[in-house]
């Protein structure tokens, strides 16, 4: 059986106490009007009322937050948002074992409202059924915004309106690394996952990178070069070459077209807009093209996201750097904060995804380090760069690059066991976390992982069940 306390993230409070709860044939989920969904999710049977697993609405906190009490007759969750109660199914979920929950009380709320992980869908395209099964296994953990990096120098995934080449060219045979598309998103594709994953309580948040990594849309559309003339594809891992033309009006009509549409096609607040790794911009050209970009998106209604490099210009308040190098210190983002910007923490040397496990590992790069389980755990997003403290703190990102994934199994290999810690970060307080602790509990949810079909990485540094 179980423990109180064998979830991922580790709970604020978790008390136990005697006895436990039996699931049976006739067990029966009641709950508020609005949470009808609960239910399907814990793959029980509905009952109007007087359900032996009850969910209500109107605990007083943050969102996200819940109280569960567990006895031997009963299972009583309240939460303050119909998220919290989501939260709430997915303790309960990794604490069935056997037909039974361990008896006692949790009270658990997120440390930080932003809680995230990147899939690189340009540089290899995954499927819609792909990044449903992914958006599936990471809310396991209390992730609740998937970033999809649409767009690449290798090639462009979301369909745009009035610029078909995009992804009849940049999204056909031959994109991504080694060539190994193709695939693109329609608006229907798109419009798909961002439903399914609002269902599951996640935020989708799209990226158009710009005005580097945009060799996929010039070698669709030519005008959108420096001197009209056509540039060859790439499939190679290259970077830092390509840009968009500050001074052309061409320039921005594209750019317009596409943060309209990405903006209509997504409900939640955010649009990233990349700015990474543009060696290829001049640093006046890069200041006169966000002033030209950022106030675009917030004419689409949406908050500006962009990789750290865009702290390097003034930022709307609202704009929010993600930092991911693995430099200790950053000037620009700390004078974003200063100025009141939020930031997102994803650093390279713990949060990315895409890095080597160890030397040799047969996936990922190893720019950043090879980094495995236990320093993926081994930090905390308010010490990470001066100037930056814990209340100027949007969230944390984990990010996995696909240069080197071909397969959903690629994907989920990579991703865990790692991403398990970066959402402990991000949700635990950070005086709970425990590495131990945090040993024991990932060994116990392998036996699930394996149950289901997950690839995971056995890490040397845990000792599995």
């Amino acid at each position: 059986m179980r423990r109180l306390d064998d979830v991922i993230p580790v709970p604020v409070s978790a008390v136990p106490a005697d006895g436990h709860f039996a699931i049976t044939p006739a067990t029966q989920v009641s709950a508020d009007p609005g949470l009808a969904w609960v239910a399907a999710f814990l793959g029980l049977p509905a009952a109007p009322s007087g359900g032996a697993i009850q969910f209500a609405l109107g605990l007083d906190g943050p969102d996200e937050s819940y109280e569960l009490d567990i006895s031997d007759s009963s299972v009583r969750v309240r939460a303050a948002t119909p998220a919290g109660a989501f939260a709430a199914v997915q303790t309960l979920r990794q604490l069935i074992s056997e037909g039974t929950l361990p008896a006692g009380r949790i009270a658990d709320r997120p440390r930080f409202a932003y809680r995230g992980v990147m899939l690189d869908v340009a540089r290899h395209f995954f499927t819609v059924d792909e990044v449903k099964a992914f958006i599936d296994a990471i809310v396991a953990f209390k992730i609740n915004h998937l970033h999809l990096h649409l767009t690449d120098d290798q090639g462009w995934r979301l369909e745009i309106p009035g610029w078909p080449r995009l992804t009849e060219v940049s999204g056909a045979s031959g994109t991504g690394v080694g060539g190994e598309g193709p695939g693109f998103y329609t608006r229907d594709h798109y419009t798909e996952i961002v439903s399914y994953a609002a269902e599951r309580f996640v935020t989708i948040v799209p990226e158009i990178d710009m005005p580097g990594h945009v060799n996929a849309a010039q070698f669709a559309y030519p005008a959108l070069t420096a001197d009209g003339n056509p540039v060859p594809q790439r499939t190679d891992t290259e970077v830092g070459y390509s840009s968009l033309v500050a001074d052309s009006e061409t320039t921005y009509a594209f750019v317009e077209d596409v943060i309209r549409e990405v903006a209509a096609l997504t409900p939640g607040p955010f649009l990233h807009i990349g700015g990474d790794e543009a060696q290829a911009t001049t640093p006046d050209d890069y200041r006169t093209f966000m002033s030209r970009v950022l106030p675009l998106v917030g004419k689409y209604g949406k908050r500006a996201v962009g990789w750290h490099e865009m702290a390097n210009v003034e930022l709307p308040e609202t704009a929010v750097p993600q930092f991911w190098r693995t430099e200790p210190a950053d000037d620009g983002t700390a004078r974003a904060v200063a100025a009141g910007s939020q930031v997102i923490m994803s650093p390279a040397d713990r949060t990315y995804l895409d890095m080597k496990y160890e030397p040799g590992f047969r996936l990922g790069l190893d720019w950043a380090g090879c980094v495995e389980l236990d320093r993926a755990y081994d930090w905390d997003p308010a010490d990470r760069l001066p100037g930056v403290p814990e209340h100027a703190l949007l969230g944390v990102e984990a990010a996995l690059w696909s240069e080197t994934l071909r397969s959903r199994a690629d994907v989920e290999t990579m991703t865990f066991p790692r991403l398990p810690a970066i959402a402990e970060i991000a949700w635990s307080p950070r005086e709970a976390r425990d590495w131990p602790s945090f040993r024991r509990r990932v060994a116990a949810y392998a036996p699930r992982w394996r149950a289901e079909g997950t690839a995971y990485h056995p890490s040397p540094t845990v000792d599995w069940e």
